[in-house]
């Protein structure tokens, strides 16, 4: 049976308002109007702009008829309240009750998820996670968090928190991420990728991917790849490395929860080449052997669209 959903994405570069319809295990985004978060005044204009482009969108597709709505947002958030409680990348919005302002306007169940638990529905009913009853959904992009699947449910902790394994401290030193010297988010984001870069290039230049000292700002996850990709020994190198880290982390996640499948976006569907033979090395010297022999990791399916169908996604919950 075919259902209409609206989706709202909230970024702090961009927001989209998504017209999308689901039918069994397809899902198809219709249309979306996309606007720069920095050109609203406030979360209320913000929301406003939504609500106008939403409601321009059900003008024209009148055959649309929406029975929910899904918000996929950064956190902090209270999810079962539906508020946005001051996310770092969304200054000025704080403690906003965005699933009350929708359903006043729309008179529709409003449902809000933090972007990783969005992503994590997304690839589990329509993406590499489909099938699967205990899931991690590890975002590996510009930070490192997971969204988790367990016994078939969404689970999002006491607090809404479940998931940010970014924090776990994997090395007593190491690079920065999540505020924390050698955390999970240190090694293998982008940002954690680009700051090993730099920290070799200090030493050893000039390298093929990084000349001189004028080009260390210029370091990223992307170049480093490129470089990597090209068979520069020491690009290579730096991502063994976060290979090695991945596996760490991943090992503590298949331990406590018996996952039977990870399923991992943005660096790793890129680079899988570069970092799973460090990853999988590590994964069987780390991993209690039974629980790994069950657990299939797998890049993410769903690509560029993963934002769109997340939002879509949560209206579903």
């Amino acid at each position: 049976m075919e259902e209409w959903k609206l989706g709202f994405d909230i970024g702090g570069t961009k927001c989209a308002a998504i017209l999308g319809k689901v039918n069994g295990e397809m899902i198809s985004v219709v249309e979306k109007t996309v606007y720069a978060t920095a050109e609203t005044k406030s979360p209320f204009d913000c929301i406003e702009r939504f609500c106008t482009a939403a409601e321009n969108l059900l003008k024209k597709y009148p055959e649309a008829k929406p029975t929910s709505i899904g918000i996929s947002c950064g956190g902090p958030l209270d999810s079962k309240r539906g508020v946005i409680m001051s996310p770092p990348n969304l200054p000025g919005w704080d403690n906003i009750p965005v699933c009350e302002l929708l359903n006043k306007r729309f008179s529709l169940p409003v449902r809000l998820c933090n972007d990783a638990d969005a992503c994590a529905v997304a690839e589990w009913k329509f993406g590499a996670g489909r099938g699967a009853e205990n899931m991690a959904f590890l975002t590996f992009g510009t930070g490192m968090g997971a969204g988790l699947v367990l016994g078939g449910k969404l689970y999002s902790g006491a607090s809404g928190m479940a998931g940010e394994c970014g924090h776990i401290r994997l090395a007593e030193d190491g690079p920065v991420g999540y505020g924390k010297h050698g955390s999970f988010e240190g090694f293998c984001s982008g940002g954690g990728i680009a700051r090993m870069g730099r920290a070799y290039a200090e030493k050893h230049l000039p390298l093929s991917w990084c000349q001189s000292a004028d080009d260390l700002d210029k370091i990223s996850a992307k170049t480093i790849a490129e470089a990597a990709l090209a068979g520069d020994e020491s690009a290579r190198m730096i991502y063994e490395e976060c290979g090695r880290r991945l596996g760490l982390g991943l090992s503590i996640l298949i331990d406590i929860l018996n996952l039977d499948r990870i399923v991992i976006g943005s660096i790793f569907q890129r680079s899988e080449n570069l970092l799973r033979p460090a990853m999988e090395s590590v994964l069987k010297a780390e991993t209690l052997p039974l629980s790994l022999s069950q657990c299939e990791i797998v890049p993410a399916e769903l690509g560029d669209s993963i934002g769109d169908i997340a939002a879509l996604s949560v209206a579903l919950l």
